[in-house]
């Protein structure tokens, strides 16, 4: 109704104007009644109305379409009634549909051969990372060490940039079945042994239950874990050399902790270090965060229905706990 008292104003004003002018013609005129100049403006309203209440609800559907926002693309190609005016916004609204359509699946394919080219570039620059790194093995300390240390950084920030690009697509990738908690903490300390050795912080893993099985995607979550061990580490360093890791069961939910000890998050940060490119204070003084690791756990986590809890504390630690449900939980089943 507002869109059709604003498009309809302009000739309901002139209706009015015209209204009075005619009263101001005849009384110039010299004709003194005023009762058949009201019922002239009378009868003149009446049919204006008139005129006006059909037309609005002949234009009713059209109205309610273009003021109510659409739920959906596809409510683009509903038609509203057969009246020209009506046609043509159909007709409109297909056409752009059409472009828009065209112009999106233009993205997807510039989208899709950019991840693609990505992913054949990260995975060309680790053989020659791997050639670099056998290489070293061939020189003295300190000299190789560095170099290692230099090459394993490059993975690493290699690795996320592989599972950044790979996001997108996560639900394409996933493969889930039962996963060994304990195993697969076991593979990923196993991975990350000589970045524990070059910081000088040790695991030690704790485990309430000898088994805990879980329901998820293994790749994944190995990928998880490794980013909050390098995130705990990386800021544990230099102030102790204890990282617990934890496996438990609370209220029929499995639970993966792991728990630091060292430099803790502001309170400032707690809400934000999730957010992509955020590094916070800690980021900016330790000047190695790149604000996507915490990222890519809360999105990866969330796709896989994994839960995230974080507590910290300055100067105390940081615990992060990667909770999975009673029905991923087969444990408890």
């Amino acid at each position: 109704m507002k869109l059709f008292l604003r498009e309809h104003l302009l000739l309901i004003v002139v209706q009015l104007i015209q209204c009075a002018m005619i009263i101001a013609l005849f009384w110039l005129d010299g004709y003194k009644g005023v009762g058949v100049s009201l019922y002239a403006i009378f009868l003149s309203l009446i049919l204006v109305t008139a005129f006006l209440f059909y037309r609005y609800l002949s234009r009713k559907n059209v109205y309610e379409r273009l003021q109510n926002p659409m739920g959906t693309l596809d409510e683009s190609l509903q038609t509203t009634e057969r009246a020209p005016i009506s046609e043509a916004l159909d007709h409109l609204l297909s056409s752009q549909y059409r472009l828009y359509q065209k112009e999106l699946l233009k993205a997807e394919e510039r989208q899709d051969e950019h991840l693609l080219f990505m992913d054949r570039w990260v995975h060309q620059m680790k053989t020659p990372l791997s050639v670099i790194e056998l290489t070293a093995q061939a020189l003295d300390e300190p000299e190789s060490s560095s170099i290692r240390e230099e090459t394993e950084r490059i993975r690493n920030g290699l690795n996320t940039v592989l599972y950044m690009a790979r996001l997108r697509t996560i639900a394409e990738d996933f493969q889930i079945k039962p996963v060994t908690l304990s195993k697969l903490v076991h593979e990923v300390n196993q991975e990350n042994k000589r970045f524990y050795i070059r910081h000088e912080v040790y695991p030690q893993l704790k485990e309430e239950r000898a088994v805990i099985t879980v329901e998820t995607d293994e790749k994944w979550l190995f990928f998880l874990l490794t980013q909050l061990i390098h995130n705990a580490v990386k800021y544990s360093t230099g102030k102790t050399n204890q990282l617990i890791i934890s496996l438990y069961e609370k209220g029929g939910e499995a639970v993966l902790e792991v728990k630091d000890f060292g430099v803790g998050i502001p309170d400032a940060d707690k809400k934000r270090v999730f957010n992509k490119f955020y590094t916070g204070e800690n980021g900016r003084k330790y000047r190695e965060s790149t604000g996507m690791g915490l990222y890519l756990v809360k999105e990866v986590a969330a796709r896989l229905e994994h839960r995230l809890e974080l507590e910290s504390k300055v100067g105390q630690g940081t615990t992060v706990r990667i909770i999975f449900s009673k029905t991923q939980n087969l444990t408890s089943m």
